[in-house]
């Protein structure tokens, strides 16, 4: 009979382990995948950003000399991630292509005039920003002219701040249902050795002693579970990338080490509280509150 008990108690012990295990891989996974797309999301946005230009329109009286050293000073700029010259020939050119007609034959000249396409980093891409951006170049000897889209400006800063906020909502709230999770499934491993904690404490254990085991068997389930949602991830992100070959999914070693070091130690710091603070109820009990 005692083998029979002995052999019960061991299943029943597995079962519990393998199902705190499989509660936390499947949240820190659903916890990964959310973080998966706050970062890409972010990676995105900053790429559309980052295709917005600001165009300086330069005087006739400015020569090439002059235009490069301009444009060197402005490449050196803290806001400036690329600049690209485009000569008053060039821009007719690419005009008359558009409009399907040579406008200068009836003109008689060329009214365009040289231009240099700033695009700026990410950071800089505000309506404030680029309307200080923009009186500061006006100011500027050789620029008779500054344009950039406004509206597109307003409505691009608009929506990514909307989606940013949801994003970090969703985050939030995942991460709290992470928690409580986990938080129930430990809680209940651990009541089925209530008695076992109680015994301990009669015959002199301090909590210390008998929290620790407690402790590392729970970081070590985390981690485990961690392992188990990181490899999840990993099929996801490998899918992703087959779908979709230009977010470069595998190769942003950046994103996926966020990601990695972020479900790891997630796994770990709640692990950690959830175990210390049910092993902590479960010592303050009385004996008598063992049985409900």
């Amino acid at each position: 009979m005692p083998s029979k008990f002995e052999s019960y108690q061991k299943r029943r012990l597995a079962s519990s382990y393998i199902s705190v295990v499989i509660s936390i891989a499947l949240v820190l996974f659903m916890v990964g995948v959310l973080g998966l797309v706050l970062l890409k999301s972010t990676l995105v946005s900053n790429r559309v950003k980052e295709k917005v230009a600001i165009t300086l329109f330069l005087k006739d009286n400015v020569n090439r000399k002059q235009i490069n050293s301009f444009k060197e000073s402005i490449q050196k700029e803290e806001f400036t991630k690329r600049v690209i010259f485009t000569s008053k020939a060039q821009a007719a050119k690419k005009y008359s292509k558009e409009i399907g007609e040579d406008f200068m034959k009836f003109l008689g000249e060329n009214p365009l005039k040289n231009g240099l396409d700033i695009y700026l980093k990410a950071d800089f891409v505000t309506p404030e920003k680029m309307e200080s951006l923009e009186t500061k170049f006006l100011k500027n000897a050789f620029v008779a002219d500054v344009s950039y889209d406004k509206p597109l400006i307003n409505i691009l800063t608009k929506n990514i701040k909307r989606i940013s906020f949801w994003l970090l909502a969703l985050s939030g709230f995942f991460s709290l249902v992470a928690i409580i999770l986990i938080n129930s499934a430990i809680r209940l491993s651990i009541y089925s050795k209530r008695f076992n904690i109680k015994t301990m404490q009669m015959v002199g254990a301090t909590k210390g002693f008998i929290r620790r085991p407690f402790i590392w068997q729970g970081i070590k389930l985390g981690l485990i579970g961690a392992i188990l949602a990181l490899i999840g991830l990993g099929l996801v992100i490998y899918y992703l990338d087959s779908l979709a070959p230009s977010l470069k999914l595998l190769k942003d070693y950046v994103t996926i080490s966020y990601l990695v070091v972020g479900v790891l130690l997630s796994a770990f710091i709640i692990t950690w509280l959830s175990t210390f603070f049910a092993t902590q109820r479960l010592l303050n009990l009385q004996t008598e509150e063992l049985y409900y």
